[in-house]
């Protein structure tokens, strides 16, 4: 099993910036692929960024690309996600996943088998 807890959602206004973490215990983490996706109200859950276990391969959504930045810190056991710019779009459940992916599958939302239990972040316009 593998526990995930996200922390640092928020308000915050157009234009703005956020930076979510998600701590993971219970496994050895760099041995997982690590992603954040998000589920606005009414909508479906969408994948918004991943990376590789090594974290030199990561994957972003359309929508996301060139605002916001996934990283991760394998030594803190630790995933980020540094969102700017953020719109009114942006708003949702962010939820934090690990999977057994490899570099080859991080964008595969099926990969991922373990989940936090969510952050809100909501941009007002």
């Amino acid at each position: 099993q593998v526990q995930l807890v996200e922390s640092g959602g928020g308000f915050v206004q157009t234009g703005g910036s956020l930076r979510l973490s998600c701590a993971a215990s219970g496994r050895t983490f760099s041995n997982y692929a690590m992603g954040w996706f998000r589920q606005a109200p009414g909508k479906e859950r969408e994948i918004v960024a991943t990376v590789s276990p090594s974290g030199a391969t990561e994957y972003y959504a359309d929508s996301v690309k060139g605002r916001f930045t996934i990283s991760r810190d394998n030594a803190k056991d630790t995933v980020y996600l540094q969102m700017l710019t953020l719109k009114p779009e942006d708003t949702a459940v962010y939820y934090c996943a690990a999977g057994p992916a490899p570099y080859t599958r991080i964008h595969f939302p099926d990969e991922y088998t373990y989940w936090g239990r969510g952050t809100q972040v909501t941009v007002s316009a």
